[in-house]
């Protein structure tokens, strides 16, 4: 399966959820390929530190900031692979159209705040781009890093906001909380499936288990 993580806004955590994505589903013995198609190349080097600090198993990854060649690669290499993990975005980026016009399932995450909603629309726009030259795909925008004071609306709020887009791109009841554990992991190449969490950090684990349902 492809998989993209997507969002023309910065700052939103796909980078960190890519990582701890792909290195849970390598734990689970998938043989996962990582495609970072963002020019800042966070993923990469997570990889990379992960890779030379000789944690097994290991995880494949390319970085396709231009767009022709990441299709060119992914069309040519997906098959050798169980899951393909591609991340983009932070704008309105060649990489991140391409991989609209590869993936089998698109993730949106925003986090909460008055200006994260502004990005929906752009990314619909794309979305509907990509349906327009091929078959429809499954796409869901996620709540991450969302607020654990429990007296705050701003994960509602959010919620809302994102909601009025459901048409084209539904949100998920499923939502990652803000926690350091998932940070933590993805710095270091790996997911929190990997790490020794303290006990108020252990929910991270369910809350990551719970999305891989979802997604595969």
């Amino acid at each position: 399966m492809i998989l993209t993580i997507a969002n023309t806004k910065g700052g939103v955590g796909k980078s960190t959820l890519a990582v701890n994505i792909a290195a849970a589903r390598a734990i689970l013995g998938k043989k996962v390929w990582l495609v970072d198609g963002d020019k800042q190349g966070s993923s990469q080097t997570a990889i990379l530190i992960r890779s030379e600090a000789n944690i097994e198993p290991g995880i494949a990854c390319s970085h396709f900031p231009d767009g022709p060649v990441l299709r060119t690669q992914v069309l040519q290499q997906k098959d050798n692979y169980d899951d393909v993990i591609i991340e983009c975005g932070g704008r309105d980026s060649t990489a991140m159209r391409a991989a609209l016009t590869l993936t089998d399932y698109l993730l949106v995450p925003f986090v909460p705040g008055s200006f994260e909603v502004w990005a929906m629309e752009d990314v619909v726009n794309m979305v509907k781009e990509a349906r327009s030259i091929r078959d429809n795909f499954p796409a869901y925008s996620i709540l991450n890093r969302a607020d654990t004071n429990a007296r705050s609306k701003d994960n509602e709020d959010m919620v809302a906001a994102m909601s009025e887009y459901a048409e084209e791109i539904p949100v998920l009841e499923h939502m990652l909380y803000s926690r350091k554990a998932f940070a933590n992991a993805a710095g270091s190449g790996r997911s929190v499936f990997e790490m020794k969490l303290k006990a108020h950090e252990k929910p991270a684990k369910e809350e990551l288990e719970k999305l891989l349902s979802i997604l595969f």
